[in-house]
């Protein structure tokens, strides 16, 4: 059996995102219903079982688990195009049914703090953890 393609897992894990967005505010609504039916048939997933299943809306997607799909599909390094992908991608679906919801705002506001270049690129931690190891090198070459 044949695994996908990076770029089809990527067009199903986006469209997975997609569909937990719009229960973001508890409620998918007719107008990100038929967005989400749109872009699944685009992509040619309106026959995967997985998309098909969660396209039911019989189980309801909560926002954390959304947020770690997010997560998942950026991985730990991404680039901007990765994140513009994501960002514009959810907010076609949120801005869909022509208002924004509290939770909606909140959820791209979230998306926002995602941004690569928001992000210093270099943690604190890493930054602590380069800078014992350069007092460290120093000590083992001044012990020579």
């Amino acid at each position: 059996m044949n695994s996908p393609s990076l770029k089809e897992h990527s067009k199903k894990d986006l469209m997975r995102i997609l569909i937990g967005a719009a229960w973001i505010d508890g409620v998918i609504q007719k107008e990100e219903r038929d967005y989400l039916h749109r872009m699944a048939k685009n992509h040619g997933l309106e026959e995967d079982p997985d998309i098909k299943a969660m396209l039911t809306e019989i189980k309801p997607i909560t926002p954390q688990e959304c947020y770690t799909w997010i997560q998942d599909y950026l991985g730990h390094r991404y680039s901007q195009e990765d994140y513009q992908t994501v960002l514009e991608a959810i907010s076609g679906l949120i801005y869909s049914d022509g208002e924004v919801q509290t939770q909606e705002a909140r959820f791209l506001l979230q998306l926002q703090e995602l941004d690569p270049e928001q992000i210093p690129p270099v943690s604190l931690l890493d930054s602590l953890l380069q800078a014992t190891q350069r007092i460290y090198r120093r000590a083992l070459a001044d012990d020579r």
